[in-house]
């Protein structure tokens, strides 16, 4: 009897905003068995649930829910099971964002609200260093000034979100710098999440996902 573990099993979760090739190629290339599918099952019993997005906040939250991910997220990190959010799949957990000067819904997995990136240059798109955490587990084994790949015009400026209880670990969370500083990662148990686009973003993309796999 053969002693070899089998590959972890990964949903790309296919809702209509998203580049789920690009995440599916690059899921599979860091080890782990991919299915991109919109399926209610799959995505429930899956090892790890990849969430991307792409596009407005508010599109990508009514084609969330009309695929039902937002009880699908929702009921996977009831049980801790790892769910990971890439671009506008990070920004919908936050509470609301504003757009166009209107607010919408998000998913409320963390406080706080994506506005628009106030910079010189908008959208935000190209390569850029991060600032991890010296505890990240998802930075791991990636070199100190690696660049990751971002498009986006907007993002989330304050955290507000801590914890009491000194049994229990914060949020690691990872700045980045455009125009003014903003989010771009943040690891919160099951629930972690990227605003630049890891299955872009080359060798330091793949450490990435090759570390968050290895948590499933």
């Amino acid at each position: 009897m053969s002693s070899r573990t089998s590959p972890k099993r990964v949903v790309v979760f296919d809702y209509g905003f998203g580049n789920v090739r690009s995440a599916e190629r690059a899921v599979a290339r860091a080890g782990a068995e991919v299915e991109i599918t919109g399926d209610y099952e799959a995505a429930m019993n899956a090892d790890g649930l990849l969430v991307p997005g792409v596009g407005a906040f508010a599109a990508c939250m009514k084609g969330l829910k009309a695929a039902r991910g937002d009880w699908i997220v929702d009921r996977r990190l009831s049980g801790g099971r790892p769910v990971m959010g890439i671009c506008v799949g990070m920004q919908i957990l936050f509470a609301d964002g504003v757009e166009h000067g209107v607010r919408s819904d998000g998913l409320a997995e963390w406080p706080g609200t994506v506005e628009p990136l106030k910079a010189d240059i908008v959208p935000h798109m190209g390569w850029n260093t991060v600032e991890p955490p010296a505890d990240s587990e998802l930075f791991a084994g990636v070199d100190t000034g690696a660049r990751f790949y971002f498009v986006h015009s907007y993002a989330v400026h304050h955290w507000s979100l801590e914890t009491v209880n000194p049994r229990l670990r914060a949020p690691r969370v990872t700045w980045s710098t455009h125009g003014e500083p903003f989010v771009s990662a943040v690891e919160n148990g099951a629930l972690w999440a990227t605003q630049f686009h890891p299955e872009k973003s080359g060798d330091a993309g793949a450490q990435l996902l090759s570390n968050w796999i290895e948590t499933l």
